[in-house]
């Protein structure tokens, strides 16, 4: 059984690492379990814990989403977060409206489907999280940090491929292995 999940690699620019650094330190009295930036990508479909078996079914799946899809750029731009102003659960960057995206998901979506893996109760809302929120001692001041950093640009992402990792959880922080490449 391996953890699976379907993602575009974000490759973090500089501006990025100085945004993510700004928010991270303003909020280091705070218990928040950071995504390092390495460590960074878009979710595109979770699978959970799947059967190696059925990894040949998910590449063909996978192949054939791409299959119509031309390499798009996303534009990452705001900050904000999942969870009440009261109880908030994750920070995040956001992604801007991309019509290509948007596409790509519900193939994959659609692809996956008749290999048992059913649609998101939710919508899809793309977003990078950044970290996660453990406990917030102080909500007004995380609220008026976060807010700083509400409308930034962040930066631009040319997307080219789609993964397939493995996810192995470890104390010290999750790490993701390609399983499979799928070019646009």
């Amino acid at each position: 059984m391996k953890r699976l999940f379907v993602a575009i690699k974000i490759h973090p620019s500089e501006k990025y690492k100085e945004v993510f650094r700004l928010i991270s330190t303003s909020l280091r009295h705070e218990r928040i379990k950071w995504v390092e930036p390495q460590n960074m990508h878009l979710t595109l479909k979770f699978l959970g814990e799947t059967d190696d078996r059925k990894i040949p079914e998910i590449n063909t799946a996978l192949q054939n989403a791409v299959a119509t899809a031309a390499p798009f750029e996303l534009k990452i731009t705001n900050t904000g977060i999942f969870g009440s102003r009261y109880d908030p659960k994750v920070i995040w960057f956001g992604i801007d409206k991309n019509l290509e995206l948007e596409k790509l998901a519900k193939n994959i979506f659609a692809e996956l489907q008749p290999c048992g893996w059913q649609p998101d109760r939710q919508n899809f809302v793309p977003h990078l999280t950044i970290g996660r929120i453990k406990e917030i001692s102080d909500k007004p001041l995380f609220q008026q940090i976060i807010s700083k950093f509400n409308s930034v640009e962040i930066q631009n992402e040319a997307v080219s491929e789609i993964m397939l990792y493995e996810s192995i959880l470890k104390r010290e922080g999750p790490t993701y292995i390609a399983v499979s490449r799928f070019k646009l």
